[in-house]
């Protein structure tokens, strides 16, 4: 029989709604990061770089470009002939046939995948944050606690700590009890959803909660593995950990990437970041072009002017366009004399001519003020907007547009635009 030491089931099949039309067709870790990665490349390099080889990927929403972007896993050398990735979506099974209904019931469904490795440790992890850790220093602390269950916690200030499920510990950071996202915090650890299960313990709890509808990590299986009498350590984390789960806090984490100094490393040697990468051309950044503090992705092309932005690989910025504190995607082209302010442009949209994005008063967004909001623009995957027209701020639009669905060539602050079958 295999034997692994430990193997990582990496829960990679959330919708990410709170990121709009972002993810009306492709699952949330599968949404670009820093113009050439993937948000899922950050956990996948995490793994080989601990030493993890073996790695499950569960998806279920919109699956499609998570699949073809890990393949068979070369990028992060995790193409092996014993472990290696593994995709891992819900089937049909002769007895019954379900979705994964919570993130335990997904582990649950796959206890076959993990017994055929038998291994004396399970590794736990979310496929929608950006950070770098180092699960073998995770695993050394799990091991010296004779622990059971281990749970990666990061401080947080006491006034955010009721976002978050937070976990109390004794001086041996052993966990006495947990809170979710409680009005009055008694402890400011903030659980990660990273855990390490000894694989005798999660086996045992995944089938005694196998009837528990929607069955989840931090609802169920650890307050039962809690009550049971297991030993629950936390483990304190202190490196940058960012949620991307909102528009505001995926821009924010991008714009970071482009300040002198980073906190947040992409270059380190000794800790890559891996991605599968397109072969295409170098930049071309244009004589007569203006680029300041940006990343300029491979394939991209820059005739207009840049500032403070992030431009994925092929994305064309033409003459006399004026792009500003936005994050430009794969593929999209942005027209000439076009001005662009504090804009998301999701892979492969085309931007016209001679338009103004981002321009007049920041109103609440009618339909969804609490997902566009911070005066942002949010530009769904494959869309177009027609030549010379207005789009104000806290809008969201979806689909292939034209000159029509702009009254008097505007779409107002607040508003949208959401071609049937394009998102939310």
């Amino acid at each position: 029989m295999i034997k692994k030491e430990m193997i990582a089931m990496l829960l990679a099949g959330g919708q990410g709604s709170r990121l709009g039309v972002l993810t009306s067709s492709i699952a949330k870790p599968a949404v670009t990061f820093g113009g050439k990665y993937r948000i899922i490349d950050f956990p996948l390099s995490n793994c080989i770089n601990s030493g993890v080889d073996t790695v499950g990927v569960l998806t279920q929403y919109q699956p499609l470009r998570l699949n073809t972007h890990i393949g068979i896993g070369i990028p992060w050398d995790l193409d092996r002939n014993v472990g290696g990735v593994s995709i891992l979506p819900p089937y049909e099974k002769s007895t019954n046939s379900e979705w994964y209904t919570g993130t335990a019931n997904a582990i649950y469904q796959n206890l076959q995948y993990m017994e055929q490795y038998n291994p004396e440790y399970v590794l736990i992890l979310g496929g929608d944050h950006i950070y770098k850790m180092d699960y073998e220093v995770m695993l050394d602390f799990h091991k010296a606690n004779n622990a059971d269950v281990t749970i990666a916690a990061i401080p947080v200030p006491l006034e955010e700590a009721c976002r978050f499920g937070i976990v109390i510990t004794d001086e041996h950071k052993r966990i006495v009890d947990f809170e979710e996202k409680p009005a009055h915090p008694r402890s400011n650890l903030a659980s990660m959803g990273i855990y390490i299960f000894t694989w005798k313990v999660l086996k045992e709890a995944l089938i005694a909660l196998s009837e528990q509808k929607g069955c989840d990590f931090g609802k169920h299986i650890i307050p039962y593995c809690h009550q049971r009498g297991d030993r629950l350590f936390a483990y304190e984390y202190n490196g940058y950990w960012k949620d991307v789960g909102t528009l505001l806090s995926y821009w924010e984490s991008n714009m970071e990437l482009i300040e002198l100094i980073p906190e947040f490393n992409l270059y380190e040697e000794f800790w890559k970041v891996y991605t599968k990468a397109d072969v295409i051309p170098p930049q071309y950044i244009a004589q007569e072009a203006t680029v300041e503090r940006c990343l300029i992705s491979e394939g991209a092309e820059v005739y207009g002017e840049v500032y403070n932005s992030i431009l994925g690989p092929g994305v064309i910025v033409k003459e006399g366009a004026v792009v500003r504190d936005s994050i430009i995607m794969k593929a999209s082209e942005i027209g000439s004399k076009t001005i662009v302010n504090k804009a998301i442009i999701a892979e492969n949209c085309v931007i016209g001519a001679e338009c103004q994005i981002g321009v007049g008063d920041e109103v609440p967004n009618v339909w969804k003020p609490d997902i566009y909001n911070s005066g942002m623009v949010t530009i769904g995957e494959g869309s177009v907007i027609p030549y010379k027209v207005r789009v104000g701020k806290n809008t969201a639009i979806s689909g292939g547009t034209t000159l029509d669905d702009y009254p008097n060539g505007v779409l107002a602050s607040g508003q949208n635009i959401i071609k049937v079958g394009d998102g939310r």
